[in-house]
């Protein structure tokens, strides 16, 4: 019977530290941790987040550019060729699911999917013995323990252990409500108060 064998690493969060074990067979050891740095500024357009404004703004105006690449499975339109190139495996076999058929962009996207059908958690906290999927996963996690919150709103003193949060907290001094109600029209700072608008609204068409 083959045995597994599992190796650590360390994963300093401010100035505490936590051991993750690893299983050494994952085909995932090398994944790193998202980018720690806060990412206050989110493009409303594609909803990605950045850590500074021009860089937000400079982002935004790549909506603006010509798009003269397009899917022909999809109305998707892409900047440049490389673009469409990687959009394309989610329509190939390159990096297919052989459980439930799925495709990927990459590898590295297959290979955390794949957890989900085997149900493999390579990752393992040596405070408290939770498993988890990814990395990342883990990172977030070990904030819990060590009441770590990198995440600083620059507007005020509030602090948050991760950036989903902090994204969420600014638009409270933006005033930014990208969140629209296909119903009602009424707009939302995140997407929890949508949802619950749209299940009043809906209940409220059945009365």
């Amino acid at each position: 019977m083959e045995q597994k064998c599992d190796s650590s690493a360390v994963y300093y969060a401010g100035e505490s530290s936590f051991e993750v074990k690893i299983e050494a067979d994952s085909n995932d050891i090398t994944e790193q941790p998202h980018d720690d740095k806060p990412k206050p500024y989110l493009c409303t357009v594609c909803d990605k987040r950045f850590t500074q404004k021009r860089e937000s703004k400079r982002h935004k105006q790549s909506h603006n550019v010509d798009k003269l690449y397009s899917c022909t499975q999809c109305e998707k339109r892409f900047a440049t060729q490389d673009s469409l190139r990687k959009h394309m495996n989610v329509y190939s076999s390159k990096y297919k699911c052989t459980e439930c058929g799925k495709c990927f962009r990459s590898n590295q996207n297959l290979t955390v999917h794949r957890r989900i059908h085997s149900g493999e958690k390579p990752f393992e906290c040596t405070v408290c013995n939770k498993r988890f999927l990814q990395l990342a996963q883990f990172v977030t996690h070990s904030r819990i323990h060590s009441g770590e919150k990198p995440y600083k709103c620059p507007k005020c003193d509030k602090a948050f252990n991760q950036s989903t949060h902090l994204t969420t907290h600014m638009r409270v001094h933006t005033g930014d409500k990208p969140y629209k109600c296909s119903l009602c029209d009424k707009c939302f700072s995140d997407p929890s108060s949508l949802r619950s608008q749209t299940s009043c609204t809906q209940q409220q068409k059945t009365l």
